[in-house]
């Protein structure tokens, strides 16, 4: 289950109500940086640019893609370990508008996780360490360490013991 924190709305829907949730001024420094990363083939240079302006918490050779857009609203709510890759074009995001209400929500993904291209993360989640996310997967609830997902909706494919298993059997994953 993701682990989101609700605020209810009167009146009007939540995202017409977006600056009284978050302050414009921020939203706009957020989205140059981020624009600016998307764009930066420099993967040093992206962490820096997510750590020090973003407040993101960016683990040691950690590899964001070229496109990944982190959350605009609220990017400090993602943590990202160490040695992890964020495919190409993959959403991060720690916030959700709907009608009556926001929720937001850490995104935890853990160290040496690998994220495919085209996939979102929604608010709330956390992906274990060593955690594999098939592409272009809605990943709408929380990864077990070690194991491999995918879909729309995400399901388990392996387990990190069903994985270990095909490793000593020599099984081949690609034939499957």
């Amino acid at each position: 289950m993701r682990k989101t924190k609700r605020y209810f709305v009167e009146n009007s829907n939540s995202l017409w109500q977006i600056y009284k949730t978050v302050p414009f001024l921020k939203v706009v420094k957020n989205f140059i940086v981020i624009q600016l990363a998307r764009y930066t083939p420099f993967l040093s240079m992206k962490n820096w640019m997510y750590r020090t302006f973003l407040r993101m918490e960016v683990g040691k050779e950690a590899a964001f893609a070229l496109m990944v857009m982190p959350d605009v609203m609220f990017p400090e709510r993602i943590k990202v370990g160490a040695n992890s890759i964020i495919g190409y074009n993959t959403t991060i995001l720690a916030h959700e508008y709907l009608i009556k209400e926001y929720r937001l929500g850490e995104v935890i993904i853990g160290d040496e996780v690998l994220i495919g291209a085209n996939s979102t993360i929604l608010p709330g989640v956390t992906i274990g360490d060593g955690a594999t996310v098939s592409a272009g997967t809605l990943v709408h609830k929380n990864v077990p360490a070690g194991a491999f997902v995918g879909g729309n909706p995400m399901r388990i494919i392996y387990t990190k013991e069903e994985i270990e298993k095909r490793k000593e059997n020599h099984i081949d994953f690609e034939k499957d």
